[in-house]
C-alpha cells in the first residue's frame, strides 16, 4: 500500500476491506441447504414497499403455494418474518396459555427447545422422555396423552439433531380424542418429506426456508387448521408476544393488510420462487427424488461398513445420521472435507456429540450424481483419517 493509500485508509477505515467473496461450498449439512439458481435471481429483483399491492399479491401467492407444500386445503397458511425458531415461538406463544398443560414428546434437541419456550409462557410442561434418535409407537402416544390430559401436544416431525422421523397420526388422533391441539415441528421435513398436514390431523405446523425448500434462511412458513384458527379467535387472554401475535399477523397477511411489521420483501420473493420450483417439479415427484437419493446414500454408507444411527423405517430421507466409526475424530473429518473438496457436513451435539455425522441430501444436491460425488469424497476423507474400509 502506498503512502497516499495509507492516508486514505486512515481517513476511511472501510477501505482496507476486500470485496465480499464467500467460498463456494457443497452444503451437505443439515441446513442451510443449496439455494436454487432461480431463487438467487429472485433475490436480486427490485423491492417494493411492504404495503404495496404487488407485495400483497406476492404474499397471497406464497400462501397459496404453501398449501400444496404442507398438504392442506382447509388450513390457513402464513409466514413469520424470522427463522424456524421464530415459527416455533409463534406456535407456543399463541396456543399455549399460562398454566395450561403442555405435553412434549421429547427425543431430541428441538423438543427441548419447545419445552424451554413453553416454560417461559408459564405453561405446565409434561414430557415423555426417550433417547435421542428413538421414536414413539401408537400405543405409547395414546397412553401418554390419555394419562396427562393436556391442552396442547407437541412433537418434532423430523428431528434435525438425530435424523429420526416421527409419525404424527397416532399422536394427533389421541390428542384430538382428549380435546387437545397438536403442534408439529416440520422444520426439516417441509419440501423434502411428506408433511400431509390435513391427513395427519396437525393443528399448527411451522417450518423454515433453508432446508427442504432450498431457500436462504430468514422466514418461517406456518399452517394452521380451521380448528386451531377457531381456538385462536376465541382466545380471550392477550398473547405475551406482540411481534408473534398470529391474530395481528393473519390480519396483515389475509384480511385488512394493515401494517404490522416491515416484512423482508426480498426473502418473500425468494420463497415464492422456491415454491414455484417445487410446484413445477411436482411435490410428490420431489418426495420421490429425495427417497431415491436417500436409499442410494444408505447403500453407499453400508458398503463402507458404516452404520446409520436411526433404524430403517424411522429415518428422515433428507437428513442422514451416520455413526462415527471407532478411532475416527469426526471433527477432523469435517475439517478435511471443508478444506479439500469444499463439502460441509455437521457433527452431532448433546448426547450425540462426537458420535454421529449429520449429512443432508436435499434440494439441488438430491441427485444420484451428487450422492456418488459425496460418497467418493467421504470415503477418501475417512481413509485419510485412519478408517480402514
Amino acid at each position: 500500500m502506498t503512502a497516499i493509500e495509507q492516508d486514505k485508509a486512515q481517513e476511511n477505515p472501510a477501505l482496507p476491506f476486500s470485496a465480499l467473496e464467500p467460498p463456494r461450498r457443497y452444503l451437505f449439512g443439515p441446513g442451510p441447504s443449496m439455494v436454487h439458481p432461480r431463487v438467487y435471481e429472485a433475490l436480486s429483483k427490485p423491492i417494493v414497499g411492504h404495503l404495496d399491492p404487488y407485495f400483497i399479491q406476492v404474499m397471497g401467492d406464497v400462501q397459496q403455494l404453501l398449501k400444496t407444500a404442507f398438504g392442506t386445503y382447509d388450513g390457513a397458511t402464513l409466514v413469520i418474518s424470522g427463522t424456524g425458531s421464530a415459527g416455533m415461538e409463534a406456535a407456543v406463544a399463541n396456543f399455549v396459555e399460562p398454566g395450561a398443560k403442555f405435553a412434549v414428546f421429547a427425543n431430541g434437541y428441538f423438543s427441548d427447545r419447545l419445552t424451554e419456550m413453553a416454560k417461559r409462557q408459564d405453561a405446565n410442561v409434561v414430557r415423555f422422555e426417550k433417547l435421542w434418535g428413538e421414536t414413539y409407537t401408537q400405543d405409547e402416544a395414546r397412553e401418554f396423552i390419555r394419562r396427562e390430559k393436556p391442552k396442547v401436544v407437541a412433537y418434532v416431525h423430523a428431528e434435525t439433531s438425530t435424523g429420526a422421523m416421527q409419525s404424527g397420526q397416532a399422536i394427533c388422533a389421541a390428542a384430538h380424542d382428549a380435546g387437545a391441539l397438536v403442534i408439529a415441528d416440520c422444520v426439516t421435513s417441509l419440501g423434502g418429506v411428506p408433511v400431509e398436514f390435513d391427513q395427519t390431523g396437525i393443528d399448527v405446523a411451522y417450518s423454515c426456508t433453508q432446508k427442504g425448500l432450498s431457500c436462504p434462511p430468514g422466514l418461517s412458513p406456518m399452517a394452521i387448521s380451521p380448528r386451531a384458527m377457531d381456538w385462536l379467535r376465541a382466545r380471550t387472554s392477550t398473547s405475551r408476544s406482540w411481534y408473534f401475535d398470529l391474530k395481528l399477523i393473519h390480519d396483515y397477511f389475509t384480511v385488512s393488510h394493515r401494517y404490522h411489521h416491515t416484512a423482508p420483501i426480498s426473502m418473500f420473493y425468494a420463497l415464492r420462487e422456491a415454491l414455484l420450483v417445487i410446484a413445477e417439479e411436482g411435490i410428490e415427484n420431489r418426495w420421490e427424488r429425495h427417497r431415491r437419493c436417500h436409499k442410494s446414500f444408505v447403500k453407499g454408507i453400508e458398503a463402507m461398513a458404516l452404520r446409520m444411527h436411526v433404524p430403517e423405517g424411522h429415518r428422515i430421507t433428507t437428513l442422514n445420521t451416520v455413526c462415527v466409526p471407532k478411532g475416527v475424530d469426526e471433527a477432523k473429518v469435517r475439517r478435511r472435507l471443508v478444506d479439500e473438496p469444499g463439502i460441509e457436513i455437521a457433527g452431532g451435539f448433546g448426547p450425540l456429540a462426537g458420535k454421529v455425522f449429520r449429512i443432508g441430501v436435499m434440494g439441488p444436491l438430491a441427485t444420484e450424481d451428487n450422492v456418488q460425488f459425496f460418497l467418493k469424497e467421504f470415503r477418501k476423507t475417512l481413509s485419510a483419517e485412519g478408517y480402514s474400509i
